[in-house]
């Protein structure tokens, strides 16, 4: 069996998790799809966004049903993110494979410490003028590097979404809205680019996200110790950054 059908299964269990987390999940589907035999940047990227798209969108329906998005704060954000991520992608065309590597594996480096040391920030008592700026600084550099490197940049939002005074359920559900705004853009800019899509697996692999995040949404971490997830996944995203620089771009 090719080894790319293997993908929609544990992409499943990948989204189940991360949606509760806020987070869509392309740290790693992206080079789960590079290891099983995609190109990086003209395959695994722009199917690692869409399957972001599909879990984030699964996932912000459901927390948007429950009122738990917080809109006045989601719209600064997601509107750069969209307005930026067709920049980054225009970088990343421009670049060679190899730098796009590296870059992702220290996105996701970062992403995985922040995890792992479960650093959280105090609420915020920003105003609502100040939580405008924050969107638009922090939107525009994260939609940046979503239309770069097929990142959503859920792990980075959540905390930014603390600081602004939201609670933890709101961060969590404010988060998925803000990243599928960047993933759109950020898939819409990359479709172009993608060499012959497979679509049977990119089928396969959409419906496995979809219910994986559907149902992790809907359990919200209830069940789950979230600080043991974190620290789980913290791990995997360490492990998986460190492959990608040592096998993908030092030895190759």
């Amino acid at each position: 069996m090719e080894p790319l059908y293997l993908a929609p299964l544990i992409f499943t269990v990948i989204a189940f998790v991360f949606s509760m987390l806020g987070m869509g999940g392309s740290q790693l589907y992206i080079p789960i799809l590079f290891w099983l035999g995609m190109d990086f940047k003209s395959e695994a990227i722009p199917l690692g966004m869409l399957l972001n798209v599909v879990n984030s969108t699964s996932a912000a329906i459901v927390y948007a049903r429950r009122k738990l998005i917080d809109w006045k704060v989601a719209l600064p954000f997601g509107i750069m993110m969209v307005l930026c991520a067709p920049v980054g992608t225009w970088a990343n065309i421009s670049l060679p494979t190899k730098p796009v590597i590296l870059i992702f594996a220290i996105f996701t480096t970062a992403a995985a410490i922040l995890m792992l040391s479960g650093w959280k920030p105090k609420r915020g008592r920003l105003s609502e003028g100040q939580r405008v700026i924050l969107g638009i600084v922090a939107g525009g550099a994260l939609g940046f590097f979503a239309g770069l490197i097929g990142r959503g940049g859920g792990s980075f939002v959540v905390p930014l979404l603390y600081i602004a005074g939201l609670d933890p359920k709101a961060a969590a559900a404010t988060s998925a809205m803000v990243v599928t705004c960047s993933g759109t853009s950020s898939f819409v800019s990359h479709i172009a680019t993608a060499a012959n899509p497979n679509w049977t697996i990119w089928i396969l692999c959409t419906i496995g996200v979809l219910i994986g995040s559907n149902t992790g949404s809907r359990f919200m971490a209830k069940r789950l110790n979230p600080r043991l997830v974190k620290i789980f996944f913290g791990t995997v995203l360490l492990g998986v950054a460190l492959l990608l620089i040592v096998k993908d771009v030092l030895l190759t």
